[in-house]
């Protein structure tokens, strides 16, 4: 069993960056892929990224691609999303999920609650 709980959002401008935390409970984070995924006012959740377990390889939305980094730290059972040039669609609840490493929503088993990123024109 994995807990997920996800901080680091609130409101920026256009063009800023904000740094989003996912810290996870449980001794079997570093076994897992982790994720993030988001979902806008009237949308579906969308994939955004993803890390293996190790933080060998990752992936990205082209939407998302050249501005946001993912990356863990598995000594600290965290894992961060990091956001910069912040676009006003960008605003969503993001999630982080935990699972296998692959942009299929289904295939993470554990998810957070989600935290509010608002990003102002």
């Amino acid at each position: 069993q994995v807990q997920l709980v996800e901080s680091g959002g609130g409101l920026v401008q256009a063009g800023g960056s904000l740094r989003l935390s996912c810290a996870a409970s449980g001794r079997t984070f570093s076994s897992y892929a982790m994720g993030w995924f988001r979902q806008a006012p009237g949308k579906e959740r969308e994939f955004v990224a993803a890390i293996s377990w190790n933080g060998g390889s990752t992936d990205y939305a082209d939407s998302v691609k050249g501005r946001f980094t993912i990356s863990r730290d598995n000594a600290k059972n965290t894992v961060y999303l990091q956001m910069n040039s912040l676009k006003p669609e960008d605003t969503a609840v993001y999630y982080c999920a935990a699972g296998r490493f692959t942009i299929v929503e289904y295939e993470y088993d554990y998810w957070g609650q989600g935290t509010q990123v608002t990003v102002s024109s």
